[in-house]
């Protein structure tokens, strides 16, 4: 159930309250879009919601927050996707296909979702803040392939994968933002082939191994 946005800030005329943590997302991704990320501020985006500035951090500590979604939700997604993965599937097919999950929007929502990536990517101020999310995505793939291999998350095999995972996967949308023609998913699919090939030795002898 979406999260209820309760404010009793006065509003102007005409202007309609957002109902949900996702409509406050995506009326900021909308001004971040039209506007550019660093001239909106958490006051414009309270503002187009209909919100008062103290509800808006109620569901967002920042606006930096308001361009990766509800990401913990994201990761919860990610981790459930992993942990369905069936047991004869190798660690790197499981793997790209939650991050080919994680990235399948809806034809309609394609646009947007590109723009969301390039203000992710190519915004100064993001940098900084993107490290400790990126840090976290790496993290659910770590768990994830020292599950599989019995050892700990923090031991070289997963740490490795998952970094590798987070390359070719900022590598996929590096390719989709220069190439707007592009299949995201396509890109994907193309760069875990790589990964593959360039990991399954070491996985598989990590696997003979334990």
């Amino acid at each position: 159930m979406p999260e209820i946005l309760d404010d009793t800030a006065p509003r102007g005329r005409g202007r309609a309250r957002a109902t949900s943590k996702a409509e406050l997302e995506r009326i900021g991704l909308d001004l971040f879009i039209d506007r550019g990320f660093s001239t909106v501020t958490v006051d414009d985006i309270a503002e187009a919601a209909g919100i008062s500035r103290r509800t808006f951090f109620r569901y967002y500590d920042s606006k930096n927050d308001v361009a990766w979604g509800d990401f913990s939700r994201l990761m919860e997604g990610f981790a459930e996707a992993l942990g369905r993965a069936p047991a004869d599937a190798s660690v790197i097919a499981a793997v790209r296909d939650a991050v080919r999950g994680f990235n399948q929007v809806p034809g309609d929502e394609l646009d947007r979702h590109r723009h969301r990536m390039i203000i992710l990517l190519k915004t100064p101020e993001l940098v900084a803040h993107s490290t400790v999310r990126y840090a976290a995505w790496r993290g659910v793939i770590a768990d994830f392939v020292a599950r599989r291999l019995g050892l700990s998350a923090r031991d070289a095999v997963p740490q490795a994968v998952s970094w590798a995972c987070l390359g070719i996967s900022l590598s996929a949308y590096e390719q989709w933002i220069e190439r707007p023609d592009a299949d995201l998913l396509a890109l994907i699919d193309a760069s875990f082939r790589g990964l593959r090939d360039v990991f399954s030795a070491v996985v598989i002898d990590a696997e003979e191994t334990t």
